[in-house]
């Protein structure tokens, strides 16, 4: 797979990156080549190796759910740039 000069606005734009036009040579030779190596990843013999889903068995440990002091909601919500009085307003990201 390559990365078109296309491709690359899209995922800067997804990103909210800005990508300068003098960056953006570097960029896509950089991501082409990321993608060159994962292509061959996928030329390697994985029979019988079980996938990963955590790379060590270390355990979360987790505390109880205890209820306590809190912060009232309006001093919460005093430095919030965007709230409606009951919860923060954030811009729309997914259409």
């Amino acid at each position: 797979m390559k990365v078109d000069h296309d491709t690359l606005q899209k995922i800067a734009h997804l990103a909210r990156l800005d990508v300068r036009p003098e960056e953006e040579a570097a960029l896509l030779d950089s991501l082409n080549e990321v993608l060159t190596w994962m292509e061959q990843l996928n030329e390697l013999d994985t029979t019988g190796v079980e996938p990963l889903t955590h790379i060590s068995d270390e355990q979360n440990v987790m505390r109880d759910d205890v209820v306590g002091r809190h912060l009232p909601r309006e001093q919460a919500l005093s430095n919030a740039p965007q709230q409606d009085g009951t919860f923060f307003q954030v811009p729309k990201v997914l259409e």
